[in-house]
């Protein structure tokens, strides 16, 4: 009879870890669950040092550290693959047969060197889960958490379903508001250049017309102007350089600042209150962690267990912060929804549906109904903020041409008085 290793959560959701004999891994699930508790790994033994073993009879190679290397994987090619990855094993097929079944389906890149790195690992004997959490940048917390509760539930391909369902919405929520942010910025990005070519060529062949009629007192418009471009040119450093680097040194600082804690925290708290946009963020941001959140309470994951996923994963330390305090809060025996209340970091709607998700014991399809809830207002908000974009380029821009326009021809106009008189 084998020997399992497990780790679990018992009632109060606090981490327990020990051992158990059992003829296989699904008895060892069996007989955890039988003490009451909630397992999240069952890990045999010997597989480990099987493991092991494989590892060091590969001849010394040093494989690349897992969730290491250049490159990125996409949602989109993620979610088909989770979708693939449920249906084979809704088929009935091994686990590692499934791996290398899509792994050579993958085109050349990190998440086919990945898979091929999970599928070394399961056969040598760790779990799933155990073998995608080593690979961090293709399979995040919330997604080995994830297939490690459909592992422990015997319910692999419903969760794997579920997941795909959660990435294709939270990229949906995604795609939606970058798209409408294209518009704007691409003719922000066009006036801008246009703008800056003409200070930094035009101008300079007016003010030598000028001086060569002997223009002397300019009006202060065209002084300004003429001092920008002249700025813009010779200035020191250049003008132009300035411009050209500033988006690079913010972005650098802003990464800066986010290296702290305090400096996240108060970096989110000024985006949600940034008008129109604040709300976006804010509501994109309740959506993502309900929806999270509700995934994990759908899958089987205890509530305690959920919230930490929960909270390393919302993208917002405003939002994570307030998840810490409901989940200690919870530890101590109160209900979800009086800390949420508490923390007025959410509207009455979503405390009142959590609440009473709580009552009937539908916790996670109430989250389910917040997240879609707050998706249709994303997308009413970024409709309106589009809206509200558009004509206020337009003045923006309409005075900047406006203004290059009259700070160039009063000179020209004063000119010709001067010769007609």
């Amino acid at each position: 009879m084998a020997v399992f290793s497990y780790q679990a959560l018992n009632s109060s959701g606090q981490e327990v870890k020990d051992e158990v004999e059992a003829p296989s891994k699904e008895e060892a699930v069996a007989k955890v669950r039988s003490l009451g508790y909630f397992p999240t790994k069952v890990i045999e033994k010997a597989g480990k040092k099987r493991l092991a073993a494989k590892r060091e009879a590969a001849g010394g190679k040093k494989r690349k550290a897992a969730g290491t290397g250049l490159g990125w994987v996409s949602t989109k090619v993620l979610t088909q693959f989770t979708r693939q990855l449920s249906t084979l094993q809704d088929a009935g097929l091994p686990i590692l047969r499934s791996i290398k079944i899509l792994e050579q389906q993958q085109k050349p890149g990190m998440l086919k060197n990945s898979l091929k790195q999970v599928g070394e690992d399961v056969e040598g004997g760790a779990t799933l889960s155990e073998a995608m959490a080593r690979h961090t940048k293709v399979f995040n917390k919330l997604y080995s958490n994830m297939v490690a509760a459909g592992e422990a539930g015997g319910v692999l391909d419903v969760i794997l379903q579920r997941l795909a369902e959660f990435l294709e919405k939270a990229q949906k929520l995604r795609s939606k508001v970058i798209g409408a942010m294209i518009y704007p910025a691409v003719v922000i990005t066009i006036a801008s250049v246009i703008t800056l070519l003409i200070v930094l060529f035009l101008v300079p062949q007016f003010r030598t017309v000028f001086l060569d009629f002997g223009v002397k007192d300019m009006p202060a418009m065209t002084e300004t102007l003429i001092k920008i471009s002249d700025w813009l040119i010779s200035g020191s450093p250049p003008g132009w350089l300035v411009i050209i680097l500033a988006p690079a040194i913010v972005y650098g600082i802003y990464k800066l600042i986010r290296q702290a804690y305090v400096g996240r925290y108060v970096l989110d708290s000024i985006a949600l209150k940034i008008p129109v946009m604040g709300q976006i963020v804010s509501k994109s941001g309740i959506a993502r962690f309900t929806r999270t959140l509700g995934t994990l309470i759908a899958a089987g994951v205890p509530i305690l267990e959920a919230l930490k996923i929960t909270r390393d994963t919302t993208g917002n330390e405003v939002y994570a912060s307030m998840l810490a305090k409901v989940h200690d809060s919870i530890r101590e025996g109160d209900s979800f929804a009086n800390p949420l209340r508490a923390s007025k970091c959410v509207d009455s709607i979503v405390v009142n549906m959590v609440d009473v998700g709580e009552e009937t014991g539908e916790l996670d399809k109430m989250l389910y109904k917040v997240a879609d809830n707050y998706d249709d207002e994303v997308d009413t908000l970024v409709a309106s903020l589009v809206s509200l974009l558009e004509p206020i380029m337009v003045v923006v821009l309409g005075g900047i041409v406006g203004f290059i326009v009259v700070s160039l021809y009063l000179p020209m106009i004063h000119l010709i008085q001067g010769l007609t008189q």
